[in-house]
């Protein structure tokens, strides 16, 4: 049985992507590949893929979908500058992502509004307080009335 030669720098695909610094964790990586939402040259990827230079590779990152071109292999999470240069994104995809973003400012998302959260007990009281009137508002026993 031959041994066979050391080739070049394997990395999986979930480090890579670690690696370029798309996700912060390795296995926030992995679980994008599991739902299916990264693609190596137009099929649905395995975490444990090993990808070469030049494949293409499509993936969902937030609100940005990007279309990546793989310029260096690393399994090593470095600084931003040094992950810039393991991928190159297509032109059309950096078009698209501006669109995007164009598209967001104009028209945000409705919920991305909402400055506040749940209301507080005091909250609820004070709309309590507002719906219901008061009892010696609602019922005299006056003659009066």
């Amino acid at each position: 049985m031959a041994a066979t030669p050391p080739s070049a720098e394997k990395v999986r695909l979930d480090k890579w992507l670690w690696a370029a610094r798309f996700y912060k964790t390795r296995s926030l990586a992995a679980d994008e590949i599991d739902k299916g939402r990264v693609k190596v040259n137009g099929q649905v990827a395995k975490a444990s893929r090993e990808p070469r230079i030049g494949d293409e590779i499509e993936l969902r990152a937030g609100f940005d979908q990007r279309t990546l071109c793989v310029k260096g292999l690393s399994a090593v999470r470095g600084p931003a500058p040094q992950a810039a240069l393991l991928y190159e994104e297509t032109a059309a995809s950096l078009l698209a992502r501006a669109n995007a973003a164009e598209q967001r400012r104009i028209a945000p998302e409705p919920s991305q509004g909402l400055s506040q959260g749940r209301p507080t007990k005091r909250d609820r009281r004070q709309l309590q307080d507002l719906r219901t009137p008061d009892w010696n508002e609602r019922w005299s026993a006056s003659i009066d009335h």
